[in-house]
């Protein structure tokens, strides 16, 4: 017997997931506000849940993928309300929605105390990728709960990893790598942009902008061991000094392109500040321990001691 599932919000990414299921094998229950959003999956096999209740019910595992933390809320609202009790039925939630570490562990812990054990999930592709190999979901949450539901879950393709028991620790990275997401793809349209004031065509710019990007990965271990190590000499690579004169130089071609320069002006800042902080013959990895120093940004801008290499003394 295939275990039977439910999946609550039906926007592009949740019909993925209802889809996944059903070409897996799972009965699949499914519920929106919006009806109509079910029509194809209806189509396909699934079956139409009355109301959130009914589809928490439904299934030995529900997936939940909507706007945001404050939509479940709602959603947990109206279904405690059909069932006139302050718990719900004993279903595995599994919460696919895109939020913060801190406003995920205020879920996790409201999901719980309403009696339903709960894994956070984190999706790093695109909807068109559920389904295949190429999908890729982080999960935190308890690990026999992940382990228990494993074998439905890989009816979402490709590679599901647990992090850990916090069920924010998926949001954590979430949070992370959607953040280097779009800077990269901001970053390239501004790239675009500037190209473009000198006649010169996105396709054309298209190949090297590739070339630049795979540079970029190729750095990113040693950037992150470096990181991980305190290691910050820049007498291997750039230096922090350099790169603040290569930004200047950036921004000036931006300012003279008419270009807004305000995003790469902000990289300068930082750069400017960690090199007055004492950090100019550091490599590009002391930004990550600069960036992530917790103080006000008026200290940030305010020179304090420090060395050339070496993680900063607390």
């Amino acid at each position: 017997m295939m275990e039977q599932v439910s999946v609550i919000g039906l926007g592009p990414m949740g019909r993925a997931i209802a889809m996944a299921f059903l070409a897996a094998g799972h009965p699949t229950t499914v519920w929106n506000r919006t009806a109509d959003k079910a029509d194809e999956l209806l189509k396909r096999g699934a079956t139409w849940a009355g109301s959130p209740l009914a589809a928490l019910d439904a299934g030995t595992l529900t997936a939940v993928c909507v706007i945001d933390a404050d939509a479940i809320d709602a959603i947990l609202d109206q279904a405690i309300s059909e069932s006139g009790q302050h718990t719900l039925p004993a279903r595995t939630l599994v919460n696919l929605t895109s939020e913060g570490p801190a406003r995920t562990r205020e879920l996790a812990a409201r999901v719980e105390k309403l009696g339903l054990p709960y894994l956070d999930g984190s999706i790093m592709t695109p909807a068109a990728a559920i389904g295949t190999d190429a999908t890729r979901v982080l999960y935190s949450g308890p690990a026999d709960l992940f382990d228990r539901h494993r074998q439905v879950l890989g009816a979402l393709g490709g590679v599901a990893v647990h992090l850990g028991a916090d069920p924010g620790r998926a949001a954590s990275f979430d949070v992370a790598l959607l953040n280097l997401f779009w800077s990269s793809i901001t970053g390239l349209m501004h790239s675009f942009a500037l190209a473009a004031r000198h006649q010169v065509p996105a396709t054309a710019l298209a190949p090297h902008a590739r070339q630049m990007a795979q540079l970029v990965a190729d750095l990113l271990p040693g950037l992150a061991a470096n990181i991980d190590n305190g290691s910050f000499s820049g007498a291997g690579s750039s230096s922090l000094t350099s790169i603040a004169a290569s930004l200047e130089h950036i921004v000036h071609a931006l300012d003279e392109a008419r270009v807004p320069a305000t995003v790469m002006r902000s990289a300068k800042d930082v750069v400017d500040s960690a090199v007055a902080a004492g950090h100019g013959g550091d490599s590009p990895a002391r930004l990550a321990e600069f960036l992530g120093r917790d103080r006000s940004e008026e200290h940030l801008r305010s020179p304090v001691a420090g060395s050339g290499s070496g993680p900063r003394a607390s």
